[in-house]
């Protein structure tokens, strides 16, 4: 007979509680605030979000961290695009780096809901 098992935690400490997993995706999705505030709306919601919440859980802390870190990777990105126009490769570059960023950040936040640290494979570590 062949059961499924849930899956189980990792050893190395306590599961985030569900007010942690919460902030957790909130500073990963805080990011589409760029669709409010179109400049730096993707850098400055998960900078609220790590300032006001890294003290309360170490869980909040990294996932805000590290969401601030990939939206400031993502901005230089954009930057770069922005240049590269004036030689034809910037708006499909652009393209590429909008609909990663888009699936990142959803694939973060739905990690970090599950109570999942997640590291995003493109990241500059600005923000220690």
């Amino acid at each position: 007979m062949n059961e499924s098992r849930p899956a189980v935690p990792p050893l190395t400490g306590a599961s985030p509680t569900l007010d942690e997993r919460t902030w957790g995706m909130i500073a990963h999705v805080s990011a589409f605030a760029v669709f409010v505030f179109p400049l730096a709306g993707n850098i400055i919601a998960p900078l609220i979000v790590w300032r006001t919440r890294r003290d309360t859980s170490t869980f909040v802390e990294m996932e805000a961290k590290e969401a601030l870190n990939f939206n400031i990777s993502v901005a230089l990105g954009g930057v770069i695009c922005g240049l590269l126009t004036f030689v034809g490769l910037g708006i499909p570059l652009g393209a590429i780096l909008f609909f990663g960023w888009l699936v990142l950040t959803l694939v973060a936040g739905f990690r970090a809901r599950e109570g999942v640290s997640y590291r995003y494979p493109v990241s500059l570590r600005l923000v220690k």
